[in-house]
């Protein structure tokens, strides 16, 4: 319900911003939602940063730089568009390409990876709370 009406006020005093919110589910639940999604954002931040540090540090730890491309559930833009940012955001991954469901990710460690397992390491957690917000 609060979520609902901070999200009906910001569009209709920003309604160039309107735009933000398309796709959304506003519900009650929503901003518990978005919640949780920013405390795991903030929890993949720490461990990506403490691995790459780990591997500047220590030069026993090998790098295997390479592109992966990862598949996406998410059908609106606008969500994938946030999945492909919060994976930038993570040290160790950048998002280089977006093309239909897919999303290619450069990766610090991409030994034996295909398609299903580089999906479920880098964009699984995300992608759970992005399908709850999504009306898809």
């Amino acid at each position: 319900m609060v979520g609902g009406i901070v999200a009906a006020l910001l569009v209709s005093i920003f309604p160039a911003y309107g735009f933000l919110f398309a796709g959304t589910r506003l519900s009650p639940e929503t901003p518990l939602i978005v919640l949780q999604y920013l405390s795991l954002f903030v929890r993949e931040l720490v461990k990506s940063n403490w691995d790459v540090a780990q591997r500047v540090i220590s030069p026993q730890l090998r790098i295997n730089p390479g592109i992966v491309e990862i598949k996406t559930r998410l059908k609106h833009p606008t969500y994938r568009l946030i999945l492909a940012n919060s994976i930038t955001l993570t040290p160790g991954t950048l998002t280089v390409e977006m093309i239909d469901d897919s999303l290619f990710v450069h990766w610090i460690d991409v030994t034996g990876k295909d398609v299903e397992i580089a999906t479920r390491e880098i964009s699984s957690k995300f992608e759970h709370y992005l399908m709850q917000l999504s009306q898809e």
